[in-house]
């Protein structure tokens, strides 16, 4: 289905590019123009207390440090979901994914969340004349419908569909099969005599499995009871069930190594012209394998030495830019999909060498959870030719990057399209130190935070998983958390201010009478 390509005459904010800048144009080869290049660096799991330069003293991050002490620094920044697929789709979208009942964590064989129909950050900035690519962690599905992916041909629809002249993408995430990179739609090294085949309802006959050959698992062991039982690569046993395949199986200890290197390579290929480079960083999400010459680096086991691999990786950017030339003129989004988690599925270590480190910082809960740590998350914005370094404590949602990178690069979209979504370009070049008057945040349940206040509204979920030992906040009741005295949301104040709670309760009524236009 072709994509509705309608104007939308209505961005509201009368910001562009042109106004802001002086209306300087992009001209191919002139490197002084004001277009900037753009580079969404988005990492997996990684949490506010996981980089120094939020407060951390247990882990050092010097290439995160340098990108944000050239930049603005966001304390107060949140992705849209405490878990990666509903909090990608959102990013990308501009669209809330509570709206839809089938943004729930996608399986290594889901159909494409995201849909062709859709519009997203990629076209906006293919509209405007930029080359697009996405390199790295997808986790949004392949294909139209579930099941439907032909992994041993072209896999359509995908990332071209979406505004994506280039992919390289894993197929779905680390612990999820297939264990397999994704080429332009095509999977990469691919043997036609050894097809692939994929199943999340039954294993195949002949190929062993994690909880009946525990003997094979020579890298990683599941943690009790987290269901990465299954299918076994590289010594790891994974979720799903898969055949086939052997010379495209991914390494694992080599993931950010050829992350790395195709995102540089897409940046040396498109050096003379405007790009929008999406990288999804793997590092600390499970199973963590990080690269032989980070183990041991950090004294807290693999998700530590995965925190300075993820560190190495945003040094090769900066690098990269640099020899290139075009570091001033490149503005870098960096981030993270949702908040930490320590034991997400495989024995480890890594709860037993934490020492005092605190991934969520000084927020409870964690990836999964209602509270702040959920949703609160790293966010950098780094551009040198026109941001000035600075700490921002204005409130920040990914919801509202679709309708700012249309501002930035003075593009409309189409009506329907991205309307969750409200341009914040002023906040992101440090002009506003305001932003939102609330974020919505997604977890067991819908939650809403004005930056002094958090309102997280009753469900009948788990107050607490056992399993990755986070508190998920689920409660019956409501809760209310006055943030600007409690930043740990420990004392629920709700009965005590119920005018508060109705105005939280008011907007969350008012976002979900919105026409969603499915």
């Amino acid at each position: 289905m072709n994509k509705n390509k309608t104007l939308w005459l209505g961005l509201g904010m009368g910001i562009s590019i042109a106004n802001a800048f002086g209306g300087n144009t992009y001209k191919k080869g002139d490197k002084t123009n004001l277009r900037p290049n753009v580079i969404f660096l988005v990492a997996d799991d990684i949490g506010f207390g996981d980089l120094s330069c939020n407060g951390s003293k247990t882990i050092h991050t010097p290439n995160v440090d340098k990108l944000a002490n050239m930049g603005i620094r966001f304390t107060d920044a949140h992705a849209v979901a405490a878990t990666s697929t509903p909090s990608r789709y959102s990013l990308f979208t501009g669209h809330y994914a509570w709206r839809r009942n089938d943004t729930g964590v996608a399986a290594g064989n889901a159909g494409m969340v995201i849909r062709p129909d859709q519009h997203t950050v990629a076209d906006i900035f293919k509209n405007a004349g930029y080359k697009t690519g996405a390199v790295g962690k997808w986790h949004l599905g392949l294909s139209n419908e579930t099941g439907s992916q032909n992994w041993n041909g072209f896999i359509t629809p995908g990332p071209q569909d979406l505004g994506f002249d280039y992919s390289y993408i894993m197929a779905a995430t680390g612990d999820r099969v297939p264990c397999v990179w994704v080429e332009n739609q095509r999977v990469v090294n691919l043997d036609s005599n050894d097809p692939i085949e994929v199943s999340y309802h039954q294993p195949f006959e002949g190929e062993p499995l994690g909880k009946d050959h525990p003997e094979l698992l020579y890298k990683l062991k599941p943690s009790p009871n987290h269901g990465h039982a299954d299918a076994i690569v590289n010594g790891i046993s994974r979720i799903g069930f898969m055949k086939g395949g052997k010379d495209a199986l991914w390494i694992d200890e080599n993931i950010a190594d050829s992350i790395t290197h195709k995102a540089i390579r897409f940046i040396e290929n498109h050096n003379n012209a405007p790009f929008f480079l999406y990288i999804g960083t793997n590092d600390v999400h499970v199973p963590r394998c990080p690269h032989p010459r980070f183990i041991g680096k950090s004294g807290m086991g693999p998700r530590g030495d995965a925190l300075l691999q993820f560190d190495w990786t945003v040094g090769e950017i900066l690098k990269t830019l640099n020899d290139m030339g075009i570091a001033d003129n490149t503005l870098i989004v960096m981030t993270s999909d949702n908040g930490p988690v320590v034991d997400d599925g495989y024995a480890d270590q890594a709860v037993e060498l934490l020492g005092k480190h605190k991934p969520w910082g000084p927020f409870r809960g964690g990836k999964y959870s209602n509270f702040e740590a959920g949703t609160r998350v790293p966010m950098i914005v780094n551009w040198p030719s026109q941001v000035k370094p600075s700490v921002s404590n204005a409130l920040m949602s990914h919801i509202d990057i679709f309708a700012t990178m249309a501002a930035l690069v003075n593009q409309d979209y189409p009506q329907g399209q991205g309307m969750d979504s409200v341009n914040h370009l002023d906040a992101f070049l440090g002009k506003d130190k305001k932003g939102r008057d609330y974020v919505i945040e997604q977890a067991g349940s819908l939650c809403v935070s004005t930056g002094d206040w958090k309102y997280i509204s009753p469900s009948k979920g788990a107050f607490y998983s056992k399993l990755t030992n986070t508190e998920l906040g689920n409660n019956t009741e409501d809760q209310l958390y006055y943030l600007a005295d409690d930043i740990g949301e420990k004392v629920n104040v709700s009965s005590k201010n119920p005018e508060i709670v109705m105005k939280m309760k008011l907007i969350l009524e008012k976002e979900k009478n919105k026409d969603s236009h499915k």
